[in-house]
């Protein structure tokens, strides 16, 4: 039989064909003429005659006999990683991933320690006058407000293959270059200068960490149960403002030296810095095809693309009309902490160190909300729960109404408690007010636009507290509120808590039934 074949001999089998006909096999095409079969003898006397033609053209090589031939190892396809195994086979990276942003929420809840520090150091070594220490504070905060421009970095421009852990190591080395330069100037006022520029630059890295920490604690969210690393965040955040506070005023009353806070907290910066550079970026919903496309373009391309995906999302109805709601919800309310400050510390003599203890009080009430939320809150549908917290919120500002009417003392209990116990009611009530809407835009965000997105979201946040500030400041102006004359503080007070139940009014902003176990956003 005469086979015809493009593959080995030894990979076919052939079964017997009536003459004349051809069989097409699994290898390629086989063409197979029909001939007389060779009898059995004449097929061992050709083998036979084949293997001694061989045998005499092989044995001029038996005088230098060839090495044996080395096997070669034909290597196999490594079977590619399921999603899951992948996960799984970096799980160690992606807990040092979170340990880094866990630190850095810790120390930026720290960054109380040495601001506390840095006033008495202004007011006290520098001579600056309140309302310059003041211009000083908000001016200082003007980095905060770029967050955006920061988290479109973070998303759209890579470092060495990553775009996380890099800014937060710059982030981290931008604050110990301005706390380690304050540690070591001088007080004087011809260093002033250094001085704001050493703000500006702590802030200006501050800033950068917070956004990519955010922006990280978005991404690992979609491989965990909905609102859990948020709440982590916010613990971590509450734990560092609390111990900041507490060890802040006892390290300065016992030393009266700023400086020595200003080099414990560059130390701890240090170990920020030593963590987030020996941690290797593993993110569980970046692809990682994303790394080589971004590398691959243009810096101009990235950033246009990346500012245009902002645009995008920012523009959605289901993103934009929450971030409205909270923002607004903010910037209508007129502050007077100012103003509660003076009257606590001048009209009613308070220590200063209940005021600090308040604050205190005011991160623990943080702690215990955040839990709440974590463990029952998360399953109220997300406008009920918010108006309920609105609704709490406007009675906790009625707490400084009872102070300055003095009806605390009515009832038994004296200035100090009440301040110690409600004087920061408020306030913890704002900082949880965000725990749930991060939550809500973790859920929505789309990939690769998480650093900008929540730079938006942090942002708008400033600068809606930036507003309602001056709002109190111009109530308080209006309605004749100075430091020597506090008889028309309860009205100011009444205002701002009737103006805490305006945002009520277009609480349909906020999506009705959504809640945490809920994977889309119902609309209105």
């Amino acid at each position: 039989m005469l086979c015809l074949s493009p593959c080995a001999p030894h990979l076919h089998h052939h079964r017997p064909l009536m003459p004349g006909t051809a069989a097409k096999n699994a290898c390629g095409v086989t063409l197979c003429l029909g001939m007389p079969r060779m009898p059995e003898e004449g097929r061992t006397r050709l083998r036979l005659r084949r293997l001694a033609i061989q045998d005499t053209s092989a044995a001029p090589a038996l005088k230098t006999p060839a090495p044996a031939p080395v096997p070669v190892q034909v290597p196999v396809p490594e079977r590619p990683m399921t999603p899951a195994a992948e996960r799984r086979g970096s799980l160690r990276e992606m807990r040092r991933v979170w340990w880094v942003c866990g630190v850095g929420y810790w120390v930026q809840g720290f960054r109380c320690f040495p601001w506390l520090a840095l006033n008495f150091h202004l007011a006290r070594g520098m001579g600056l006058s309140p309302t310059a220490l003041q211009l000083v504070q908000n001016a200082g905060n003007l980095p905060l407000v770029a967050k955006p421009l920061f988290g479109v970095l973070s998303d759209a421009v890579y470092i060495g293959r990553a775009h996380r852990l890099p800014y937060i190591s710059v982030g981290a080395l931008l604050q110990l270059i301005a706390w380690g330069t304050l540690a070591i100037i001088p007080a004087t006022g011809d260093t002033f200068p250094t001085q704001m520029a050493c703000i500006l630059i702590g802030n200006l890295g501050a800033s950068v960490t917070e956004v990519v920490s955010d922006a990280v604690v978005t991404e690992f969210s979609r491989t965990q149960k909905v609102g859990v690393l948020q709440s982590y965040a916010f613990i971590a955040l509450a734990a560092g403002s609390l111990l900041g506070n507490l060890s802040g005023g006892y390290v300065l009353l016992k030393t009266q030296e700023p400086k020595i806070m200003f080099t414990a907290f560059s130390l701890l910066l240090g170990f920020q810095l030593a963590l987030s550079l020996s941690t290797k970026e593993t993110l569980p919903s970046s692809p990682r095809n994303s790394s080589s496309r971004l590398v691959s373009s243009s810096l101009a391309t990235n950033l246009r693309k990346q500012f245009s995906n902002l645009i995008t999302a920012v523009t959605k109805e289901r993103i934009l009309y929450p971030l409205t709601w909270i923002m607004t919800s903010i910037a209508v309310v007129p502050i007077l902490s100012g103003t509660m400050f003076c009257y606590q510390t001048q009209y009613l003599k308070l220590d200063p160190s209940i005021i600090g203890l308040s604050k205190v009080m005011g991160q623990l009430m943080v702690l215990s909300l955040t839990v709440l939320y974590n463990r029952y809150l998360k399953r109220f549908p997300l406008r009920r729960l918010i108006t309920g917290v609105q609704i709490t919120y406007a009675l906790a500002v009625l707490s400084d109404l009872v102070l300055v009417k003095q009806i605390n003392l009515m009832l038994g209990i004296s200035n100090e408690i009440h301040v110690l116990c409600f004087s920061a009611l408020a306030e913890a009530i704002t900082q949880f007010k965000v725990l749930p809407f991060s939550v809500l835009l973790s859920s929505l965000c789309p990939p690769d636009c998480e650093g900008s997105l929540f730079a938006f979201f942090t942002s708008g946040l400033v600068f809606s507290a930036i507003l309602s500030g001056v709002f109190g400041v111009g109530m308080s102006t209006l309605i004749g509120v100075s430091s020597v004359d506090y008889s028309s503080l309860p009205f100011g007070i009444l205002l701002q808590s009737l103006a805490a139940l305006l945002p009520l009014g277009w609480i349909s902003f906020i999506p009705e039934k959504w809640t945490t176990d809920e994977n889309v956003v119902l609309q209105r």
